[in-house]
């Protein structure tokens, strides 16, 4: 039975964060063997993925999911929920996420969330109502803003800007209002904040910020830029070599059109350009790495703004280690 001063130091939650290709997996994997190893700080742990590729079915490969056992041996949640052509937002995420933990904490367990997506990871650790710009105008624009800006911006070049309008209208009336003159930039800015979130951008800039009932201690994990950037390169290579190329194939076989915003994020994007016959294979993982590289900086912009997160360096079974001497801490 675990005594009173160890459970005084355990935390609601733990999040494992950093970079694509850092090791956070490997890492979350590892502290959930070593905390079973511990009679005396033994925490049963569930896993929370805070991805925001890694929810969609039959998208294995090119978002770099956990294998099949792994999933066996330690629960996870919010991987291969949703299809491809289901809407999720960062807003949904982080209610149902926030459920979640409360759930395994109700278990006697430990939820350890692990994940790059920093909306995510924000939404279901602080709640979400940050003010409207931190989010929309940060220099760290994540991947989830990013490919719903793409589809707007493919919408207004197709459809022109009254559909649009007539959306903003329906998800955001109060936006509308202020956007009758039609102008496609803000009407755009608005619904790509709102399909992430499931926030109308209104709301964002009038509403106090909601917490959550648990807290989070966050630990990052650190790589030398060089050493992550060739991981990555690594990593792009050999997605296509797994069979990157079949795994969209086949996701297209299914008959989920290449426009869906779950196949409009690196690796998959290339990998259809190069099915089209508009790039080389080489010019696809070029482009992949290139891209993924992109992502990795502005991962690490978004993170390193937040002053909770405790950076480790090291192998992944070092760093899984270094967390549990400081959960001994306190």
């Amino acid at each position: 039975m675990m005594n009173k001063h160890v459970e005084s130091q355990r935390p609601d939650a733990i999040a494992i964060v950093g970079a694509t290709a850092s090791g956070k997996t490997a890492t979350s994997l590892e502290l959930s063997f070593l905390l079973g190893l511990h009679n005396d700080f033994a925490f049963p742990v569930e896993i929370i993925s805070a991805d925001s590729r890694q929810i969609y079915r039959y998208l294995t490969i090119g978002t770099a999911k956990p294998s099949r056992e792994d999933l066996e041996t330690v629960p996870h949640h919010f991987i291969d929920c949703k299809n491809p052509d289901e809407r999720f937002s960062a807003g949904d995420f982080g209610t149902e996420a926030a459920e979640t933990v409360l759930t395994i904490r109700q278990r006697g367990k430990l939820p350890v969330i692990v994940g790059g997506a920093g909306l995510y990871v924000q939404a279901l650790c602080d709640g979400f109502f940050e003010e409207a710009s931190e989010v929309s105008d940060d220099a760290a624009y994540n991947e989830i803003i990013e490919k719903e800006r793409f589809a707007l911006q493919a919408e207004f070049e197709t459809q022109g800007i009254v559909p649009l309008f007539a959306e903003l209208e329906k998800v955001d009336p109060a936006s509308a209002k202020k956007y009758t003159d039609m102008n496609p930039r803000r009407i755009i800015r608005a619904l790509e904040y709102y399909r992430a979130t499931g926030v109308a951008l209104s709301e964002a800039h009038t509403t106090s910020h909601v917490g959550r009932s648990f807290k989070t201690r966050f630990f990052g994990v650190h790589v030398e830029r060089e050493e992550l950037y060739a991981r990555i390169n690594a990593r792009a290579a050999a997605m296509f070599t797994d069979g990157l190329l079949e795994e969209m194939a086949s996701v297209l076989a299914l008959g989920y059109s290449p426009d869906l915003n779950s196949l409009n994020t690196v690796g998959y994007k290339e990998a259809m350009s190069h099915l089209r016959g508009e790039i080389t294979l080489e010019r696809a993982v070029e482009l992949t790495q290139q891209n993924t590289r992109r992502y990795a900086k502005r991962q690490m912009t978004w993170f390193r703004r937040d002053d909770r997160i405790e950076w480790l360096s090291g192998t992944p079974e070092e760093i899984a280690h270094s967390i549990i001497t400081r959960l001994r801490r306190g």
